[in-house]
């Protein structure tokens, strides 16, 4: 099984039945499952007491394995289930956990708390007595461990499905991560993840995590051209096209070049600025990709530079003011283009081009396959949607990116990453963890400059 698989709760079911058809019984994989998440909370507990919440399914199942397993490994356990075992595999735990089972807290004693009340599959919300109980508990308990997911997140969105849901310290997920251990705001619930693995295959069409991609240094025979000739369209506003400049050069393009009507005073010597008419200036063969949104503004002179990239260029990132004036008929020529917008800009789109969806996933996934761009929907549960269907998912950057200008310097990694001959779906991933990267090594508190610095160093990482 990979670890960067990302599955529906449909799939999971799938890939279970897989093992299931295979030999393997629910029980048994049920001991598999709570006996990996057992030895987790054991070493956390650390002797202390604690308490398991179990609801009536089988991820309640998985709650009276691990009391079992914690109870012969010497801790105190107590055992609080409100609905009895509903499903077989349920209802044998039960039995050999063997122990008293309280229906409520009466004041529960313990250290670590347990949730397994409800777990991958939920679409609901939990009632109010199971929400209350659950509020309580965790109140009581100084450390708190979900087992799959918190209770009242749904799985294949990350929603919160009631208000005042507790946080938890640790959430392990059971097989394969799904969805919502990676999507907001359910995401914001569930402290450190780790994976407990099962033996689920591989998915196919499954989304995948996006890791530390694999950079190879320039070649000995590199040149500037070699490397890529990166092209950034100024326009109103030029500071946000020097931003994006900043963060390109230091993201392995060999040249970055700025398309602009005048130069501007505050371009650092080592950007070249182009002040040829644009149509001329876009003729230069040797230009591998073309930027074009940061600063460009949105009146009649921003449509008409707009229409001259998208005649021209061999291959293009959109962004910002780009993607608030791109229509489905201008996109007559095909080429391979990488749109990276926020959630307004993901909605603008979406009405332009006609697509809707329940999620943003699906609104991202819809305007891909409509558009023909790769979608990089940027945000602090970024994800990169493909024509074909693909899927990655970001893994968490630092909320300090939460700051004016910092989609510049994300818009101007993943052009220099196209520009040195990576894909639009490969630059978007390479892209995303450069940017969180960057912010990492930043610290707290930077400025886009200080971010855009910081990409040399996330580059050499993934050397």
């Amino acid at each position: 099984m990979s670890a960067a698989q990302v599955l529906t709760a449909a799939q999971m079911r799938a890939a279970e039945q897989a093992l299931f058809d295979a030999g393997t019984s629910v029980s048994d994989l049920m001991e598999i499952a709570a006996g990996g998440a057992a030895e987790w909370i054991r070493r956390i507990a650390a002797g202390r007491a604690v308490t398991v919440l179990c609801g009536p399914g089988n991820n309640g199942g998985d709650g009276y394995v691990i009391a079992r397993r914690l109870r012969a490994a010497g801790n105190a356990v107590t055992v609080i289930a409100p609905l009895a075992p509903a499903t077989d595999a349920a209802e044998e735990a039960c039995r050999r956990w063997g122990g008293p089972v309280a229906q409520a807290a009466d004041g529960a004693p313990g250290d670590v708390f347990v949730d397994c009340l409800f777990g991958s599959g939920l679409a609901r919300p939990l009632s109010e007595a199971h929400a209350a109980l659950l509020r309580e508990l965790a109140t009581r308990h100084r450390y708190r461990v979900a087992v799959d997911l918190p209770s009242g997140v749904a799985t294949d969105t990350g929603a919160v499905l009631n208000e005042g849901l507790p946080a938890f310290d640790l959430t392990l997920a059971l097989g394969a991560w799904k969805l919502a251990h990676w999507s907001l705001p359910g995401r914001a619930l569930m402290g450190q993840m780790r994976l407990v693995p099962i033996g689920i295959a591989e998915v196919a069409g499954a989304a995948q995590l996006i890791g530390r991609p694999r950079i190879a240094a320039p070649a000995a025979d590199s040149h500037k051209y070699r490397r890529g000739l990166l092209a950034m369209v100024t326009g109103a506003m030029p500071g946000a096209s020097l931003l994006a400049a900043a963060s390109a050069q230091h993201a392995g393009a060999g040249y970055v070049k700025l398309l602009a009507d005048q130069a501007d005073p505050r371009t650092p010597p080592d950007v070249v600025t182009d002040t040829a008419p644009l149509a001329e200036a876009l003729a230069d063969r040797r230009i591998a990709a073309v930027l074009a949104g940061p600063g460009l503004g949105r009146d009649d002179a921003a449509r008409a530079r707009l229409c001259a990239v998208l005649e021209h260029s061999p291959a293009l990132v959109l962004d910002a003011d780009a993607l608030m004036l791109l229509g489905p008929e201008m996109l007559a020529r095909k080429v391979p283009i990488l749109a990276t917008p926020h959630d307004g800009e993901l909605d603008a789109l979406c009405r332009s081009f006609g697509v809707a969806g329940d999620t943003r996933r699906d609104r991202a996934l819809a305007l891909a396959a409509t558009s023909g761009m790769v979608v990089l929907a940027k945000g602090p549960d970024s994800i990169v949607a493909a024509p074909d269907g693909r899927l990655v998912l970001g893994t968490p950057a630092p909320s300090w990116l939460s700051v004016a200008g910092t989609g510049d310097v994300l818009a101007g990694i993943a052009a220099s990453r196209m520009a040195t001959g990576a894909d639009p779906f490969t630059a978007a991933a390479q892209a995303l963890w450069l940017h969180a990267e960057a912010a990492r090594r930043a610290r707290a508190a930077f400025t886009p400059s200080q971010l855009a610095e910081r990409v040399q160093e996330a580059l050499a990482a993934c050397l």
